[in-house]
């Protein structure tokens, strides 16, 4: 008895023992495997799938920019983005123009904007944003943010309620507004009514988050109404048919600016808005965009023009010309609208005579110019010939134009084009 109460204590001193000594090894582990000891500075320890803080815009942005666009996708390519950087840094170029959102409604980046979130409307393609801003940032580059309004699918099927829809989907026994009964265009993409307030603070909400992350401007696209598909098969769940398209796309652009009133904004318009006057059906007259936007940015792709534009077979083929003519005419109204004078559909009546020699109006052109092949075969020589039509067309005034932006769907730019960085 004796012999077995001895084992017993010697057996249990043992296993005492045991579970001492792993209590320090385990607490010693678990030490060895803090993030951060207590004596290590934070700095030193950097989460890989963090992003940095935001950024501010460049302190010293460009004077006159000349800019390329890039997708979200090039954006979150980080070989792309260095062989874009590398092409701004040794040519003229200094600014690019990034998709945040675009035709899919998606925005491209994590966004937290609860509305957002609650859409889906998120597709995280760009992993860290603000580190993509300080990257082109550091190196002086004057980053744009695009956004395209009115044209998403994504929000549409989301809210049905705020979207356009199809007449002929409407069925007596389907009157309810469903994602089944959305009006698509031309590319089977649906559309927000452009009435809605409610789309317009959707779209502020994201331009606002991006403007706190550090770019440098705003630009706004597909800010009208369809151009294409079946146009009398829409149903707006919104628009009255009696208020004029060009009025409601004007509220719009002074919604923006009462909004985000201290950002740099830029619109994109119909190169035809340069020389009609009607709103071409889609609610944009260029008059409209002057008092509200910094840059005003006439799409004036010279493929994009009917036969017989400027008695042209083939206006693609004269992008001096074109350009020139379109730069021209926008230029004229921009002057006769800080006049305050009537403009005609001809601008062969000249101004100049009541124009003041120096204007000190806020908002500038700069119009985006076509680096792709479409009617004609756009080389070195065609796009310079794009280029000088710019500077030409405001010879007599230039501080009303501000630079040009060069588009290309693929994001793949003609570097003879543009003049060699010193």
């Amino acid at each position: 008895m004796r012999y077995l109460t001895g084992f017993f204590i010697i057996g249990l001193l043992a296993v005492s023992s045991f579970f001492i000594l792993s209590k320090k090894n385990i607490s010693n582990f678990s030490e060895k495997n803090q993030p951060i000891l207590s004596n290590t500075s934070s700095s030193q320890i950097v989460d890989q799938n963090v992003d940095i803080e935001p950024q501010k815009p460049l302190a010293n942005p460009p004077n006159t920019i000349k800019a390329i666009y890039a997708t979200s996708w090039s954006a979150a390519t980080p070989s792309k983005v260095n062989s874009l950087i590398k092409l701004i840094k040794e040519t003229e170029l200094n600014a690019i123009v990034i998709d945040i959102k675009d035709f899919s409604g998606y925005v491209a980046y994590d966004i937290k904007l609860p509305e957002v979130e609650k859409y889906k409307a998120k597709e995280i393609r760009i992993s860290k944003i603000n580190s993509l801003i300080k990257k082109f940032h550091d190196e002086n580059i004057y980053v744009i943010a695009r956004i395209t309004i009115f044209q998403d699918p994504v929000l549409a099927n989301a809210r049905p309620d705020l979207a356009i829809h199809s007449r002929l989907k409407l069925t007596p026994n389907t009157q309810n507004l469903t994602p089944k009964t959305l009006w698509l265009d031309n590319k089977k993409l649906s559309w927000m009514d452009p009435t809605s307030k409610e789309v317009w603070d959707y779209n502020i909400a994201i331009a606002k988050d991006a403007a706190n992350r550090g770019f440098d401007e705003l630009n706004f696209d597909y800010i009208r109404f369809p151009s294409d598909g079946n146009l009398n098969d829409m149903v707006y769940p919104f628009w009255d048919k009696t208020t004029l398209k060009s009025n409601e796309i004007k509220n719009l652009f002074k919604y923006l600016r009462e909004n985000l009133p201290n950002d740099k904004l830029s619109v994109d318009l119909f190169g035809l808005t340069t020389v009609q006057n009607d709103d071409l059906g889609i609610g944009q007259l260029i008059e409209n965009a002057y008092q509200y936007f910094d840059y005003i940015s006439p799409m004036v792709y010279p493929s994009h023009y009917a036969s017989g534009f400027l008695n042209y077979k083939n206006p693609a083929n004269y992008p001096y010309e074109v350009v020139k003519y379109s730069m021209e005419s926008a230029l004229q109204r921009l002057k006769n609208y800080e006049l305050k004078i009537a403009n005609s559909i001809s601008t062969s009546t000249s101004t100049e005579n009541l124009t003041p020699k120096t204007y000190n109006l806020k908002t500038k052109l700069r119009p985006w110019l076509q680096d792709f092949d479409l009617g004609a075969d756009y080389n070195a020589e065609m796009i310079k010939r794009e280029i000088q039509a710019v500077y030409d067309s405001a010879s007599s005034t230039p501080e009303l134009v501000n630079g040009w932006m060069l588009w290309d769907a693929k994001n793949i730019y003609t570097k003879d084009a543009l003049q060699i960085s010193e």
